[in-house]
Formats: C-alpha cells, sequence, structure tokens
C-alpha cells in the first residue's frame, strides 16, 4: 500500500476520535467508544423561516454533514410557520424519523423542550444561553457596545434596535443587554421606544415603523438581521428620510452583497467558518456515542460605514 495513503487513513482516523494521540514519540492508542465506529445519523434541521436553507452557512453544513456520511434533511415546516410553539414543535418532531436534531434561531421554551429530549440537538443561534446542549453562533454583545459607542459619539440619542420578538421575550438576550446596557453608559434613558416589541409578522412589522417615525423619529437605527434591512431601506425611501443625512443605519448582520454597497454601510462583520466545522465535530461525537454539549461564539466586529453620519440638527 502506498504510504500516502496509510498517511491520509491514519489523519482520518484522528479526526474520528478512534486514534488517540499519547505524546511526543509514543504510539497512538486506538479508543473505541462502547458503541464502536462512528455511525450515520438522520439529522432533522429546523429552520428558523424556509427561505433559510439558502442562508450561504446552512448550505455549507448541510453538504458537510452530508460528506461526512450522514444523512441530514430540512423539515416540512419553520418555526416561524409554527408559530415557534412548543407544542405543535413537538408533534412535527415526534412525526419525523430523526437521530439528532440542528436548530436555527430557536427559542429559550423550543430550545428547553429539545434538550429534555432524548435525541441530542445542536443549537445554531437561538436563546441557548445557559442550557446545557451543543450549540454555536456569534457573540455580538461588544459589536454592539462599540455600535452604540460610535452613534452617541456621533451626536445620536434617539437610537433604536429592530430585532424579532423572542430576542425580548421572556427578557432580553445578552446581546440585547448590551446594546441597552451601552445606551445607559452613554447617559441615554432607556424606553421601550429604544427596542420595540413588535409581534413576528410582516404587518406589525411595518406597523412598528409607522409607530417610530410618526412622533420622535430615531436618528439611528440598527437592524438585527439582513433579511429585514431591504423592507427598512424601502420604508425609509417611500417616506422621504435619507441615509445617513436624516438617519444612520446599522445592520447587525453579515451579507456578500456589502461589499457591492454605495455608501458602504456600518454592519457586524460575522465569520460562520468555526459553527461548521463544530457542527461537524458534534455529529461525529454522537455518532461515536459519545455526549458532546459544548456551546462557541465566534468574535463579531462592528464595521463603521458610510451609512452612519452626525445626528441631523433638526431632530
Amino acid at each position: 500500500m502506498n504510504h500516502k495513503t496509510v498517511e491520509n487513513a491514519v489523519i482520518l482516523l484522528e479526526k474520528e476520535g478512534i486514534l488517540v494521540g499519547q505524546g511526543p514519540r509514543r504510539r497512538k492508542k486506538i479508543e473505541m467508544s462502547e458503541e464502536g465506529f462512528k455511525r450515520s445519523l438522520r439529522i432533522g434541521i429546523l429552520l428558523f423561516e424556509g427561505d433559510d436553507r439558502k442562508l450561504d452557512y446552512i448550505v455549507e453544513i448541510f453538504f458537510a454533514l452530508n460528506a461526512a456520511g450522514h444523512n441530514p434533511f430540512f423539515l416540512s415546516a419553520s418555526l416561524s410557520e409554527l408559530g415557534m410553539d412548543v407544542n405543535r414543535v413537538a408533534s412535527l418532531v415526534e412525526k419525523t424519523n430523526a437521530d439528532a436534531w440542528l436548530v436555527l434561531a430557536g427559542s429559550r421554551e423550543v430550545l428547553s423542550w429539545f434538550a429534555n429530549q432524548k435525541a441530542p440537538i445542536f443549537a445554531l443561534f437561538g436563546r441557548s444561553e445557559n442550557s446545557a446542549i451543543a450549540g454555536a453562533g456569534p457573540s455580538k454583545a461588544e459589536a454592539y457596545r462599540e455600535a452604540v459607542r460610535k452613534l452617541i459619539a456621533c451626536g445620536h440619542k434617539r437610537i433604536v434596535l429592530l430585532a424579532r420578538p423572542q430576542r425580548k421575550i421572556p427578557q432580553p438576550g445578552v446581546p440585547e443587554q448590551a446594546f441597552l446596557s451601552a445606551l445607559e453608559d452613554g447617559g441615554i434613558e432607556v424606553a421601550d421606544y429604544h427596542f420595540p416589541f413588535w409581534k413576528n409578522s410582516k404587518e406589525d412589522f411595518y406597523k412598528c415603523l409607522d409607530s417610530l417615525f410618526k412622533m420622535t423619529p430615531p436618528t439611528a437605527l440598527i437592524v438585527q438581521e439582513f433579511i429585514f434591512l431591504g423592507a427598512v431601506e424601502q420604508f425609509l425611501g417611500t417616506h422621504g428620510v435619507r441615509v445617513p443625512d436624516d438617519l444612520s443605519l446599522v445592520c447587525a448582520d453579515s451579507d456578500s452583497s456589502f461589499a457591492w454597497r454605495n455608501p458602504s454601510i456600518a454592519y457586524f462583520r460575522i465569520g460562520s467558518r468555526s459553527w461548521i466545522g463544530h457542527a461537524l465535530r458534534w455529529a461525529l461525537k454522537i455518532s461515536l456515542g459519545e455526549e458532546y454539549r459544548r456551546q462557541i461564539r465566534s468574535k463579531v466586529e462592528y464595521v463603521h460605514g458610510g451609512t452612519v453620519g452626525p445626528a441631523p440638527e433638526f431632530h
């Protein structure tokens, strides 16, 4: 057998956790789990919205799991279509044949329900803090603090964060708490105005925007997800609000289209490579019969762009 083939086989066995190093110049140890070699897993992927299957990192995770010998598949309904209702989620899951679950942007209640089930779960984004489940996502808290500091330095006080309702209830998540505390640190008296609640529907989203701009319009708006950015820009255009002259705009998300924007948009630079590797590591560990509940958070950087300017004087 060619020595390169042997070397590649050894590397593969190390990646699968079957060969374990014992130190320099010492023989590697064969370490088998009680269930032996890894098995192929049926991994059900429960998305937040149906279109999320087009997201770059979801596509990469799907094909990486498939290439690793597993059978990932998307469920017939998304969390949004199920109304983030735990009972409806439970009914769908119980009817679905899966060995493990990957859940995108689950609420605290939904993820807590999954955590109490026998099948392992991997939470991508969502309210997984303080839960004993595997997961990955961005660590946005410091990026929010930096964005708020920059906006306050530009004279902004009416700074509003537009985020989905589950990011506010039953209480704000870690990144949202960082946003609110940064406002307070900047001498701003925080109210519901700065972090408005709206029902998770297109109609209520636009009602929220109408309400914000009716009496005391914000001078700075942070849009938490890229999916909302186009809708917000369309709303601003139809109401004659100019960016950044009348309103500074920040997207707390990343998208490849930002490279083509003029003026350059202020946004959060988020790397997803570590999430993909972590999801594969999770699948490998549980396929070997091991428990794996580690969570990782990737670093996020605030990129100050041309959509942020001084607060307008007439406000």
